[in-house]
């Protein structure tokens, strides 16, 4: 197509493409790493179909995408009614309405949404004494850090078997979803009605894992590795990846670099780091051994992707050692850790 102004209303792919278009490339790199591989394929394939983005439609789809976001937001913390009466407050009943109808058209309210406004201490209470599957199927559909909290207080002989159970979870069945949540809803005396969907699975567990303390961590994964240790490596390599490196402290990472092959590793690992991570690294090494690490990048010249992503496993493997080692500290992202 020749522009996007051409068609009077836009697809939902022509829409996504449109916005990452003005988004620009470095702030649409990072909503890449939370697509599926077939949905960076077909927005990509959207985007190289774009020639040009005119200004209104732009800015048309920048409102759409915003009002969208405030109106899940408020969907997500206070239920329908409460997204409805803030925004008719905001835009007015009719233009509230458009933006409700478009977002209930294609959001589904996940399970146990009732059970994500719940302080995760007093659902501890009510799920610790269910079966693992029964913990497991809640924690999938929680946020990260409400699950990590939940699962690192559980008893350390259920730790590993309720991760075990979320990394493996596929799809569950909607009756089994609908009979867990009016349980817990009679306990937590919630009125939110649930709708099927699917959770669980190793990304699921990776999420929860890279949350708890270290040493739930440590518990959860040596116990996998006697029960389950296919199960235990694919979750380690996901446990934290090279893009990671930003969250490390300087002095952490100067403490990494020591053990990195420079002139090697490094230059084929950052071929296709974000611009966040290269600076990152530069920031933390000599200029005499930045304006080295350039060079060797630029004199690799084209590489295999393959050949990228062994170099950046080395580097994260060293990582993971050194933190094994007690040399360095990954921090957990809880806003409460104090490191002294």
């Amino acid at each position: 197509m020749a522009t996007t102004g051409a068609k009077h209303g836009l697809s939902g792919k022509e829409k996504a493409a449109a916005l990452l278009v003005a988004l620009g490339p470095e702030l649409s790199s990072k909503v890449f790493r939370h697509l599926s591989d077939d949905e960076i394929e077909q927005i990509t394939l959207q985007i190289a179909s774009l020639r040009n983005v005119q200004p209104e439609v732009r800015e048309k789809v920048i409102d759409e995408f915003h009002e969208l976001s405030v109106a899940k937001d408020y969907l997500a913390h206070g239920g329908l009614d409460y997204a409805k009466d803030l925004l008719e407050r905001a835009l007015g009943t009719q233009k509230a309405m458009e933006i409700l109808d478009r977002l209930t058209a294609t959001l589904q309210v996940r399970p146990f949404e009732f059970v994500r406004r719940t302080d995760p201490s007093q659902v501890l209470g009510f799920i610790q004494n269910e079966h693992p599957q029964t913990i497991s199927l809640i924690l999938a559909y929680l946020q990260p850090e409400q699950a990590a909290v939940i699962l690192q207080s559980l008893p350390t002989s259920l730790q590993a078997e309720v991760a075990k159970r979320l990394a493996t979870m596929d799809r569950t069945a909607p009756e089994i979803i609908q009979q867990v949540e009016k349980v817990l809803e009679r306990k937590l005396s919630s009125l939110w009605s649930q709708e099927y969907t699917a959770a669980g699975g190793i990304e699921a567990a990776v999420a929860v894992l890279n949350r708890v303390d270290r040493s739930t961590e440590k518990s959860i994964m040596e116990n996998l590795e006697q029960e389950e240790p296919e199960l235990a490596e694919e979750i380690k390599k996901r446990m934290f990846v090279f893009e990671d490196v930003v969250i490390l402290d300087n002095r952490s990472l100067q403490r990494v670099l020591r053990d990195v092959d420079l002139g090697k590793d490094l230059p084929l690992a950052l071929k296709v780091a974000s611009d966040e991570v290269k600076e990152k690294i530069v920031q933390n090494i000599s200029k005499h051994a930045g304006e080295t690490l350039r060079e060797n990048m630029d004199f690799l010249g084209p590489v295999r992707l393959r050949d990228v992503e062994e170099a950046q496993q080395r580097i994260v493997n060293t990582i993971r050692r050194l933190e094994e080692a007690g040399e360095i500290v990954i921090s957990r992202g809880g806003e409460d850790e104090i490191i002294v």
